[in-house]
């Protein structure tokens, strides 16, 4: 064996090891070294006494819950787009006090096989909290549009809400806005080592909504949750629902509601349609109905009322945003004194002791080593026979890029995709006309209105940039740009396509074969925070396959305009010296457009103006995409280096632009929401 392939060898065998080295850890923290069980499962969900699916769950049972030594029990349902992980450090800081967790995959998200239209959805939407609209001020209207815009335009409407609300004229009606909650928590309420006395829901951003019905739905039973914790949640007028809607024809009360208020919540539903936090928020009568006091006596981080009636309330400001909320120590350490306190049990571990961070920075690890793999795994493939042949030196420097034509290059690149972001993606989201029952995922819809048009845009300069460059000496057409071979440079180069198809095939199975072994061994995806790489069923395979095409198109034209036609002297560079500046050139084509709007949006909101979308373009423009940046910039810093890496490596742009192509159809399709 070459020198060479033994070092890739030896590389990609060390990172593996790594990240399996990782994951063993964020288990034993996960499992608490030993002292808390998890188990998997399904419950069926029905409807109508139709069974329209099952909903997956995980299950905490601490050491020494059982039938005759029952323990408090609590119910986790995550928010829009995540999956039962995105609970994992509720599920395990109150595992590890004593608390039996359950946590779910919703309707639409993760294993559940019901999808989002079980929610169910009318033709009206409310544009401020509901019991505060009025049809005169245009803040109850009608909404039409495709059954997905319906849906989310829906979302804080609940099922246990007046028929004025949760049904409409045409038959339509909010059916289960616990999002299978309800049936869950009629299991957990009759697990054998449950307390049924003692029981509580959590739910962050859509769960808060799907807690609130789950809380509506059992009061009066006996079993009624006993403390409701809501991660970003929004409040409405008790007028809004009648006294007797629960499934038990009982009146509807709600015990000891905690409420963690992100200070920079980027979706306007949960700051009450307000463009900030401030004390117009913290003193307006809905708070002080929520809290039960006077408006000028409400507080924040104060608790009102009594836990022995059930009237406990309270209002905790976290300094962070709504996804990071899930995992805040201070909200969740609110959070524990607030089960323990309503469900009357003893935390004999401290709440300031917090272990699941450790956890989420180990996969979070795993998952970087694994995709750190593809690289020395490329590197050896490359020397085999087969796919050697991908390999080609690259096209002469009379095509490269200086000084100012580069960023002249660069800045049109970054704006273009900058200043389409909130709208494309936005109008892919709800109303691009998409046949729904192919096109299920809804973020993933989002994603194709922006690539759609940054296609088109590309596929035209492209054009016009070729009429221009045949002008020129030293033209090189398909080869030039990364799309043709050495041989034959006028020619696309589908033959050199087949075979990075392959080579992608391999890379991209590798982490797969990773992510099945996390799942098979310790129960773990490939994530931080918000799911990034799980196993597929039947159904999202198929989804990705749908949505592969799209982003397959996209970044072979993007890795060809900024990979090839705007490769400079760095590109030509040996060693890291050269990777580095070949990578920054790409990286800030890559991810500048969305880092503009990432200043965008949080400078006026950190300065107390708002979130920079709700203020230049209006709340329909916020919401998750917004909040998906933090989430984005990181992923695409991360593909940016792949792709350098396999253009100098190829000298083609194919390998690298089909290997992320991949891996973000993947991240949309994997568990994130679908219809």
């Amino acid at each position: 064996m070459k020198k060479e392939m033994k070092k890739n060898l030896c590389w990609l065998l060390c990172l593996l090891l790594a990240a399996v080295g990782a994951l063993a850890g964020a288990n034993a923290i996960r499992h608490a070294n030993g002292s808390v069980e998890i188990t998997s499962g399904v419950i069926e969900a029905n409807t109508n006494e139709k069974t329209i699916g099952s909903i997956y769950y995980e299950l905490y049972v601490p050491a020494g819950a059982s039938e005759t030594n029952k323990a408090p029990g609590v119910l986790l349902l995550h928010g829009y787009q995540n999956d039962h992980e995105t609970n994992a450090a509720y599920a395990i800081e109150l595992a590890r006090r004593g608390v039996v967790v359950m946590s779910i995959d919703e309707y639409g998200h993760g294993w559940t096989e019901p999808g989002l239209k079980e929610r169910g959805y009318v033709n009206h939407s409310v544009k401020v909290n509901f019991g505060e609209e009025s049809v005169e001020a245009g803040t109850f209207k009608k909404a039409g549009g495709p059954v997905r815009y319906r849906i989310m335009m829906n979302f804080s409407n609940l099922s246990f809400f007046n028929d004025y609300y949760s049904k409409d004229e045409a038959g339509g009606a909010i059916t289960d806005s616990s999002c299978g909650g309800i049936a869950a928590y009629a299991v957990l309420a009759t697990l054998p080592m449950v307390d049924d006395t003692k029981l509580g829901v959590s739910g962050h951003s859509m769960g808060t909504w799907s807690s609130w019905s789950v809380a509506a739905a059992y009061a009066g039973s006996g079993i009624e949750p006993k403390a409701v914790v809501l991660q970003c949640g929004e409040l409405f007028r008790e007028s809004v629902y009648s006294e007797s809607q629960s499934l038990f024809s009982a009146p509807i009360h709600f015990n000891n509601v905690l409420l963690l208020q992100a200070k920079w919540d980027e979706f306007s539903y949960f700051r009450d349609y307000k463009k900030i936090v401030d004390d117009n928020v913290l003193h307006s009568e809905l708070r002080a109905e929520f809290l039960g006091t006077d408006a000028e006596k409400t507080a924040w981080n104060t608790t009102f009322g009594s836990f022995a009636d059930g009237s406990a309330r309270r209002m905790e400001l976290l300094y962070t945003n709504h996804r990071l909320t899930t995992h805040n120590e201070k909200g969740l350490a609110t959070a524990l004194d607030w089960f323990a306190t309503a469900l009357g049990y003893e935390n004999k571990i401290p709440v300031t002791d917090q272990v699941a961070m450790g956890k989420e920075w180990l996969v979070l690890l795993a998952m970087l080593l694994t995709i750190g793999a593809i690289l020395p795994l490329a590197a050896l493939l490359l020397e085999t026979p087969f796919f050697g042949k991908i390999r080609q030196p690259l096209p002469s420097k009379a095509g490269i890029k200086s000084g100012k034509a580069w960023w002249k290059g660069a800045v049109i690149t970054m704006l273009i995709a900058g200043f389409t972001y909130p709208f494309m993606t936005q109008l892919g989201h709800g109303l691009l006309p998409l046949p729904e029952g192919i096109f299920r995922m809804t973020v993933g819809n989002g994603f194709i209105g922006w690539y759609s048009l940054l296609i088109l845009i590309m596929l035209g300069t492209t054009v016009f940039g070729w009429k221009k460059a045949k002008t020129k000496e030293g033209f090189e057409a398909f080869y030039g740009i990364g799309l043709g071979t050495a041989d034959r440079k006028e020619k696309m180069g589908w033959g050199l396509l087949g075979r990075c198809a392959v080579l992608v095939l391999c890379l991209v199975g590798m982490v797969y074969l990773m992510t099945v072994l996390a799942r098979a061994l310790f129960g773990l995806d490939l994530r931080f925070i918000w799911p990034f790489f799980k196993t597929f069923n039947w159904t999202r395979l198929g989804q990705f396959c749908v949505y592969f095409p799209f982003f397959a198109l996209f970044f072979i034209l993007n890795n060809s305009k900024i990979m090839a036609s705007q490769r400079t002297e760095a590109a030509y560079l040996p060693g890291a010296k050269g990777f580095f500046n070949s990578w920054w050139r790409s990286a800030l084509q890559m991810v500048g457009g969305v880092l503009i709007i990432v200043l965008i949006e949080y400078i006026p909101f950190f300065l107390n103006i708002g979130p920079g979308a709700d203020v230049l373009f209006g709340s329909t423009f916020g919401g998750p995409f917004m909040s998906l940046l933090i989430l984005f910039v990181p992923q695409v810093l991360v593909f940016s280096v792949i792709c350098t890496y396999c253009y100098r490596k190829t000298g083609s742009v194919y390998t690298g632009a089909l290997t992320v192509a991949a891996l973000a159809a993947w991240i949309v399709t994997g568990g994130s929401s679908m219809l």
